[in-house]
């Protein structure tokens, strides 16, 4: 895996992944940024996020659960002190589907969380990780 990560201009950077795709960056006005694009800290809290998400949907599907829509709800709290790193990761996800067994949903959460979402358990080495999730019937 690769990415490039270039100063676009002030304290706003732009990064190419490996797969070609680009993704801006920038700082808070405080920091010298214009606040025109998240923050990278935010992105790593939406990459663990689109992780854990794909990996829930995926064992869904692939246990034949009709599931029709996955949001994962993430909130953080950071190291007061440099390196401010995540110190706690709250997730909440919300399945919506027809007929989902709640247990097959908690097995999902259970197996992204231990076993498949590589960023979760990479940040696990920081952070404490809370785990919750609730069904709606669609």
């Amino acid at each position: 895996m690769e990415c490039t990560v270039r100063l676009h201009e002030g304290m706003s950077f732009v990064a190419e992944t490996g797969s070609g795709h680009l993704v801006a960056m920038d700082g808070a006005p405080e920091a010298g940024g214009r606040n025109l694009a998240p923050r990278p800290m935010e992105l790593l809290l939406a990459g663990v996020g689109g992780c854990t998400a794909f990996d829930v949907v995926l064992i869904l599907k692939r246990g034949r659960q009709q599931v029709s829509g996955c949001e994962v709800r993430l909130s953080a709290d950071r190291a007061e002190t440099d390196p401010k790193v995540f110190t706690r990761i709250r997730f909440h996800y919300i399945v919506s589907g027809k007929g989902l067994k709640p247990e097959a949903v908690e097995r999902a959460v259970h197996l992204s969380a231990e076993k498949y979402c590589s960023a979760s358990i990479m940040l696990g080495k920081t952070a404490e990780m809370v785990h919750t999730c609730e069904i709606i019937e669609a």
